[in-house]
């Protein structure tokens, strides 16, 4: 499907003077479902028009957010299903905002500024917070990539295959889908593998769990009774980690890139988030319900192993063939997930070290990009086939640990979409502040739980409330300090300020790096930002502490 409304080549004057890194990042929008012109600028009057330039845009958040759900997600849902039946279904809606304001945020980083989420950390902040920055997303990376074999594993082991030629093959398709050299041929892999992952919703339906249950569940918040609150808090936070992790952010922007999609469609682009939020939501919901209908009322509930115990568990209780579908949907997200990790982890990489970096190049014009992918792949599944390492542990571990670290990247997200010299009338609004700064500081919130229930672990119900309690006052007095500096700097314009309102916003785009001048860190901004980072050093160090005595015990 082609859109050529506007003769090729015919672009903005402000994109001659763009901060694109990769000559390759320019021209036509080559999408899995239709094309659109460089430099088109016609008017989409007609609902079929419309239409038409949606198929072609759609692609980066469809991808974003079915690689989310992943071999890691579908682990830690089940898990959720399994051990508390659906009384922590209220997390997956509780976490949409997050999803939708974090990823528009990148999205529109992506189109307006055409560089990478690391790079601008890097010339925004200087090389000491970019360091931090690329530091936690290669070692998250690298260990989620490693989930996602490990669920590959899982499911061909309940499929009775043989683990080390099937390991091998998955490994090297994973890696020949991403090196063809065209970027149309690997975003229709990927949307076709988006499309598979909808057979959750049949499996769902086939299991058939309480409709009434699962819809009080997902709508009022509840604790498990019993249950250890540090160990339901661990969960709580693998939740978020697997459903809001770092990785996306830094995927979202690049790819956003690499599609070629500027501020003229970016409102387009916010639909095909909204479409890939609705799909990780209601596939989350799916594998939490059908885990806890599964196991109810039999000896598996509350003793969850990993996601080949699931599909086991559901050949055993349900069907054999719902059993033998949840293993090849499990196959299907680590596949995705793979790719999405690993392309992340790439693109940032190239991003730092100037490489080349695009899917539309082929190999020979882009080694240090594919080799870095590759390589990412071959020791992720080598450490699988490696004997006795502790995969289910490591599984749980790594989400957890993206959503301890999560509010760190968070906050750089937040400060680089108020730069008005990378965003200029793009920039966020108040409104979406407060907003992202309330996620923020639930975010630190439940990391704080985490970090006293581990210290302290006969804490009771009310002095987690009281911890709540004191975290909702601090962020009161963050808040109320930040008001009174805008308040204070209200009047002042400055020259962005005043070009911002003489361009149209979907002309407007990031002039080169080389000509913006970084800004000046303030203290308070300084130790907030230290403050922040030793805190969750801290937290980090006990969620390892945590997952181990959870493993020993």
């Amino acid at each position: 499907m082609n859109l050529h409304l506007a003769p090729p080549g015919t672009n903005d004057a402000t994109t001659a003077d763009a901060a694109v890194l990769d000559e390759s990042h320019l021209g036509n929008i080559n999408g899995a479902l239709g094309t659109i012109a460089y430099g088109d600028t016609a008017a989409r009057p007609g609902l079929s028009l419309k239409w038409k330039t949606l198929l072609a845009i759609v692609g980066p958040g469809l991808i974003v957010m079915a690689g989310d759900n992943d071999a890691g997600a579908f682990s830690t849902y089940a898990q959720a299903g399994q051990n508390y039946g659906t009384h922590l279904l209220w997390t997956l809606l509780l976490l949409v905002p997050v999803l939708y304001v974090n990823q528009e945020m990148v999205l529109r980083l992506g189109a307006v500024s055409g560089v990478g989420h690391a790079r601008l950390i890097f010339e925004r902040f200087g090389k000491f917070w970019g360091a931090f920055s690329v530091i936690d997303l290669f070692i998250l990376n690298a260990l989620t990539i490693v989930t996602e074999f490990i669920g590959i594993s899982l499911a061909i082991g309940y499929l009775g295959l043989p683990k080390v030629p099937t390991v091998v093959i998955a490994t090297v398709a994973v890696i020949g889908a991403v090196s063809t050299g065209s970027f149309r041929r690997f975003e229709r892999l990927c949307l076709m593998l988006v499309a598979f992952s909808l057979l959750l919703v049949p499996l769902v339906l086939m299991v058939h769990p309480p409709a009434g249950q699962v819809a009080r569940d997902s709508l009022v918040p509840s604790l498990p009774h019993g249950a250890p609150l540090s160990t339901v808090m661990l969960l709580v936070i693998g939740i978020v980690g697997t459903t809001v992790a770092p990785w996306q952010l830094f995927f979202q922007q690049s790819y956003v890139i690499d599609k070629r999609i500027t501020p003229r469609w970016i409102n387009y682009e916010r639909v095909d988030l909204v479409i890939g939020i609705v799909i990780v939501i209601v596939g989350g919901l799916a594998i939490m319900a059908m885990s806890a209908a599964t196991f109810a009322g039999h000896p598996g509930f509350g003793n969850f192993t990993d996601a080949g115990g699931t599909a086991a568990g559901l050949s055993h209780y349900i069907s054999r063939t719902v059993g033998d579908l949840f293993a090849i949907a499990l196959i299907d997200a680590a596949i995705i997930g793979a790719a999405a990790v690993g392309l992340s982890t790439a693109y940032a990489t190239s991003d730092m070290l100037g490489l080349k970096h695009s899917l539309h190049r082929p190999v020979s014009q882009a080694k240090g990009f594919y080799v870095c992918y590759s390589l990412l792949m071959v020791l992720a599944a080598t450490l699988v086939l490696t004997p006795h390492v502790p995969l289910g542990l490591l599984t749980e571990g790594v989400q957890v640990l993206a959503g301890v670290l999560l509010p760190s990247a968070s906050v750089f997200l937040l400060l680089l979409c108020n730069d008005k010299a990378v965003l200029g009338p793009w920039v966020n609004s108040k409104k979406l502040n407060v907003l992202t700064g309330v996620i923020v500081g639930v975010l630190v919130l439940l990391s704080v739980v985490l970090t006293a229930s581990v210290l302290f672990p006969h804490i009771t119900g009310g002095q987690i409330e009281a911890v709540l309690m004191g975290g909702v006052g601090v962020g009161l007095g963050v808040a109320t300090y930040l008001v009174v500096q805008a308040r204070r700097n209200r009047d002042q314009v400055t020259v962005h300020d005043a070009l911002a309102e003489t361009v149209r916003r979907d002309a407007w785009r990031m002039p080169a790096l080389s000509r913006l001048e970084r800004p000046v860190m303030s203290r308070q901004r300084k130790v907030g930002l230290l403050t922040l980072r030793g805190y969750l050093l801290i937290a980090f160090v006990l969620v390892i502490v945590k997952i181990v005595e959870v493993a020993l015990h």
